[in-house]
This record gives structure tokens, sequence and C-alpha cells, in this order.
């Protein structure tokens, strides 16, 4: 949690997850361009909330395994994660300022 966008994988999500209280994976592809709107925000708030929130990337083309788990249909598809299990879900492209709504819903508990 160090402010940086963690890139995730099938093989890493598991271990990334179980070792951060409060995470936010983007399920994103590189040819989607509402991901790519999202991909600034993402940055932002990974800088905003470093040591307070883990937020990582997570290629739906490359990490199947993970986006099917998750039932990602549509991307971008942002997940928050609390001890390890989903407690909430944002679809399509947002605003920064909905996306940090949600978040701090889970920081205040």
């Amino acid at each position: 949690m160090n402010g940086q966008v963690i890139h995730i994988t099938d093989s890493n999500f598991k271990e990334i997850v179980s070792k951060n209280p409060l995470v936010l994976v983007d399920f994103f592809a590189d040819w989607c361009m509402p991901c790519r709107m999202m991909a600034p925000v993402i940055e932002e708030l990974a800088k905003k909330y470093a040591g307070k929130v883990l937020i990582g990337k997570i290629n739906v083309d490359e990490n199947p395994a993970t986006a099917d788990r998750f039932q990602v249909f549509s991307i971008p598809t942002l997940v928050i994660l609390k001890a390890g299990e989903e407690v909430d879900r944002i679809v399509g492209f947002v605003p920064k300022s909905e996306v940090e709504a949600r978040l701090k819903k889970y920081l205040e508990r």
C-alpha cells in the first residue's frame, strides 16, 4: 500500500487480498475505452489512499479465472473487498467522487 496500483493476476490474487484488510480491484481490458477513462481515477485513488486501501488492477483477458470467479460480465468493474470478502461493486465508468464515497464507507467501519 505504497500509493502504487498493484498488478493482480490469477496466481497472486488470493495472497494480495488476504494480506490487506481493504482492497479495491479494477477488472479491466486494454481494448476497453471506459476502462482507459477509469485508469487515471484508479491511479489518483491509489496515491490518495496509500496505507489505507490497496488498489489493484486485473486484466480480464489475461486472468479469466478470477474474472469468472467474481462473475465480471461488464468492464470496467470495481470490486471492493474487506477482509477478503466482496462488500461492494461498481460497474462501468463513474466519477472519482462516486468511487471515493463507496471506499469511505468501508474505511469508517
